[in-house]
């Protein structure tokens, strides 16, 4: 096991009706003296709106005295030119927080505001890593849907469309200071942004899962129990429970722990699957979750040499396949087959075709993906390698 420091600062406020709390939550993180407290409503519009969740917000923010500017019109991977429209506004108002009301793309967008309202230059520069953020505002979020695991997590990610590009901004000064989950605020979703957000929960835990890390039990059984909650609460959801309450909430509180860096202490992530799919978001403006379903069994079958004991474990301790000590190639092969045939079940992709995806550009994305460099830490992969695992999910 690896040395690590935990820290999550993050207050999560979970439950029914939990989003009229918002007013007084914001109100405990501002400054007493401030003579008026004014805010950034950040939002998509649309569900938030016709739901009557952003007329709750805004009853409970006038309730505790708190001005608000509202700014919507989030879309899913968030765009950079949007991002910046935001902070024109955070700055010319003299904003003094950011609430995010949405998804995962509503809270990546308010991040980035909250670190270009107080931080001069190019903004685009934390993005490709030439500079790192020192101040931001203050951030909270209500959540809507569970996916990203950006609610309680440092991660920040937008599309800039002059690319495209696909960057993610990490610092721990993104991390919201609350964040409130009410499960209820799910029952709306249209079964495939569910199915994209299970997709992009458990892909955030099986990027932790295969580390070369020895001695690391806790955490791989933390892993793969979150894994099989999510599996079996969403097959409860896609089985006519779209308003079952404890199915939902379970998904919801996964989303966060998949991300909020519990699963990370003592091991090292591998991360090279989101840096796959970020050249499909960015160039066929791909849902997160749909890429990660096509990339994340093309990865495995590429790697899966690497330590075919963990495969065989993953595929034991997950979809329950036996024989893993006798054959665990074949156990691994199964766990992926399995794996597979769960994202078809609730409506994902599973191939590039499946997606629409123009094959062609292949090797512009293995060359765009290793722009930082060689990607992944289970194993490091090259724009050779990067062509292979495409070519793998074009099968």
């Amino acid at each position: 096991m690896r040395n690590f420091e935990f820290c999550n600062t993050t207050k999560i406020i979970f439950g029914k009706d939990t989003e009229n709390q918002v007013g007084s939550e914001i109100s405990r993180v501002l400054e007493k003296n401030l003579s008026v407290k004014k805010i950034l409503l950040h939002h998509s519009g649309g569900s938030t709106v016709r739901s009557g969740l952003i007329d709750r917000v805004k009853k409970s923010l006038k309730e505790a005295g708190i001005e608000w500017v509202e700014f919507t019109g989030v879309l899913p991977n968030p765009r950079f030119s949007h991002v910046l429209e935001g902070v024109n506004i955070a700055k010319k108002e003299n904003l003094q927080f950011v609430l995010a009301v949405g998804g995962g793309s509503a809270i990546d967008s308010a991040k980035a505001i909250a670190a270009g309202a107080v931080n001069d230059g190019d903004l685009w520069d934390y993005f490709e890593r030439k500079r790192f953020i020192e101040k931001s505002l203050p951030i909270g979020t209500i959540l809507t849907i569970p996916a990203a695991g950006s609610e309680s997590s440092t991660s920040c990610v937008i599309t800039n469309e002059e690319g495209p590009w696909k960057r993610g901004m990490h610092s721990p000064l993104n991390r919201p200071v609350f964040s409130i989950l009410n499960p209820e605020l799910t029952y709306t979703l249209p079964l495939y942004q569910t199915a994209c957000g299970i997709t992009d929960m458990m892909a955030h835990i099986m990027e932790r899962y295969f580390t070369k890390e020895q001695n690391v039990e806790l955490t791989d059984e933390l892993c793969e129990g979150a894994l099989r909650t999510i599996i079996r609460n969403a097959r409860k959801i896609f089985s006519g429970g779209e308003r079952d309450y404890a199915a939902r909430a379970e998904i919801m509180w996964a989303g966060a722990i998949a991300h909020n860096g519990l699963l990370d202490t003592g091991r090292l992530g591998d991360w090279a699957s989101h840096a796959l799919d970020h050249e499909l978001s960015a160039l066929f403006d791909l849902a997160h979750g749909a890429g990660l379903a096509i990339i994340f069994p093309a990865w495995m079958r590429y790697t899966i040499k690497e330590d075919t004991l963990r495969f065989a474990r993953f595929a034991a301790k997950v979809f329950g396949v036996d024989g893993a000590y006798y054959d665990p190639e074949q156990a691994a092969l199964e766990g992926i087959s399995r794996m597979e045939n769960f994202f078809r079940s609730i409506g994902m992709p599973v191939r590039l075709k499946d997606a629409n995806i123009d094959l062609s550009r292949i090797p512009e994305m293995a060359k765009r993906v290793i722009h930082f460099g060689p990607i992944g830490n289970y194993r490091k992969l090259d724009e050779k390698d990067a062509e292979a695992i495409y070519r793998l999910a074009a099968e």
